[in-house]
């Protein structure tokens, strides 16, 4: 059957009314928490992932799915209406907010922006990750060391932030994932005779506090007073000059949101700079970037969209998550009893399948959801913090007991905060320690394998199947970060837009 066929059966597994009404529920939350400064798609998915133990695996995926691509849209409404990035990836909508009531234009534009460049990269992964997961399929399992490895060396080099702080995350994410039950001999690891830890510490329960909890504390240290533009309806309507500069402009922010969205760490934030690198040298007006351009807000919105298919490639093919969001729909999956991976489409593919249809069908609801109620959601900026935080910390709390039943894991969700927050008031990123987290178990037991099947020989790791992925994949992320040197991206982006 072809991939057309496929996605015609997916289609008709999406259609009825709980999968429609979960892909909604994550939409509408996803726009929320993108709409509200400083919390973003990571935490939206972190805070409603207790909630989808109940569901379906392919429901649950739709649902996270839906608050990650429509979460990363969400940012652009408070940087472009209060020049306040929701996330990284929003700086650039900040930097060129449209003054003088052209607002509504600039939403209406990165709305139309994110469809597109949304639904093309759902597109490419639909076409690459079925013969990409046939070609895993015949690798062994040395070689997904080898892939997993590089995937966390890449992000140690291109994440914002410290390479050494980062490098310590990743390694205290390896070692708090060896604790419990050794799988291999079932002897227990780090448990310090404390039966609760024999099945490891809970993964909902780190990521919530992790990122959850330590996001609330920072920020209720942040008091400013916001003042919100609410443009009406009438107001969003962009002139034909405004589409005419942002058309070519959303045709190049796909292509490059597409090519930079398989960066592990930070493919978001390289796509943007680099698309809004690209528009002003292409721009006849290069002196109106950062007055308000249209260009400059639909190239980079565009390519900020972009990148949410392609980030799905290693995830659904190779079972590896380049950026924590996908992580985080990992452990979804896991918890289900679906592993991603190469035999996800043969094993799994009404999963798979409803899973790239329902991104269709999200792209089109992120549009119907934030432009007639841009004006709704942008009221919720007036809400005072202090009053949000009760309720998110019920939720956390009912969401994390809720999976075991264990009043051990309401400790964990709240000490692993405590320690978040430290860690980040230090300048220690949790994001790379949350994918080493997710990728420790996976590693360590195709290492042992390979290691077994080779005899206990290293030299397993540097076969030719090895040293040929290694050179391919070398090869692909150091034309990507070279292309993005020549248009002026340096890591120092990246710090200065993580800070923001």
């Amino acid at each position: 059957m072809d991939a057309f066929s496929q996605l015609m059966t997916g289609f008709a597994g999406v259609l009825g009314w709980k999968p429609l009404f979960y892909c909604f529920i994550g939409c509408l939350w996803g726009t929320i928490v993108g709409v509200l400064p400083g919390l973003g798609p990571l935490a939206g998915m972190v805070l409603l992932l207790p909630l989808t133990f109940g569901l379906d695996p392919a429901s649950a995926i739709i649902m996270l799915s839906g608050i990650f691509y429509v979460a990363m849209y969400g940012g652009s409404t408070t940087s472009i209406l209060l020049r306040i990035p929701g996330q990284s990836a929003s700086v650039i909508p900040s930097i060129e907010m449209a003054r003088q009531g052209r607002a509504g234009p600039a939403l209406v534009i990165a709305a139309l922006g994110s469809f597109v460049g949304g639904t093309l990269s759902v597109l490419g992964l639909m076409l690459v990750a079925p013969p990409l997961a046939n070609l895993m399929i015949a690798i062994g399992p040395s070689v997904e060391v080898v892939l997993m490895l590089m995937a966390l060396g890449v992000i140690t080099f291109v994440s914002g932030g410290s390479r050494l702080k980062t490098a310590a995350m990743i390694i205290l994410g390896l070692a708090v994932g060896t604790v419990g039950l050794d799988k291999l001999t079932g002897l227990p690891r780090f448990t310090f005779g404390n039966l609760g830890l024999a099945d490891g510490l809970s993964f909902t329960a780190l990521a919530i506090g992790l990122f959850g909890i330590s996001e609330i504390l920072l920020n209720l240290e942040r008091s400013e007073a916001i003042k919100a533009i609410r443009p009406k309806l009438r107001d969003l309507i962009p002139r034909w000059k405004d589409l005419k500069e942002a058309t070519p402009a959303i045709g190049r922010g796909s292509i490059i949101g597409f090519l930079f969205g398989i960066v592990p760490g930070v493919s978001h934030v390289v796509s943007t700079f680099v698309s809004y690198a690209i528009e002003k040298r292409f721009s006849k007006n290069p002196e109106q970037f950062g007055k308000g351009a249209i260009a400059g807000v639909a190239g980079p919105e565009t390519a900020n969209n972009a990148t949410t298919g392609t980030a799905m490639i290693p995830l659904l093919a190779l079972g590896i998550p380049s950026i924590p969001a996908t992580a985080i729909l990992l452990s979804a999956l896991m918890i289900h009893g679906v592993q991603p991976g190469p035999l996800l489409m043969t094993e799994h593919p009404d999963v798979f399948w409803g899973f790239v249809a329902s991104m269709y069908i999200g792209n089109i609801i992120l549009v119907i959801l934030n432009l007639p109620l841009v004006g709704i959601f942008v009221n919720l900026l007036r809400i005072p913090y202090g009053w949000l935080v009760p309720s998110i910390l019920v939720i956390s709390i009912i969401g994390v007991y809720s999976v075991n039943f264990k009043g051990a894991d309401i400790w964990i969700m709240v000490l692993s905060g405590i320690a978040g927050y430290m860690l980040r008031k230090f300048g220690y990123e949790m994001a790379p320690l949350l994918l080493a987290l997710v990728l420790g178990d996976r590693l360590e037991e195709n290492f042992r394998l390979a290691l077994t099947m080779s005899g206990g020989s290293y030299a397993t790791f540097a076969d030719n199947a090895s040293l040929i992925v290694i050179a391919t994949v070398a090869g692909m992320l150091l034309i990507l970060q070279g292309f993005a040197w020549v248009f002026g991206y340096r890591k120092s982006v990246a710090d200065a837009a993580e800070r923001t």
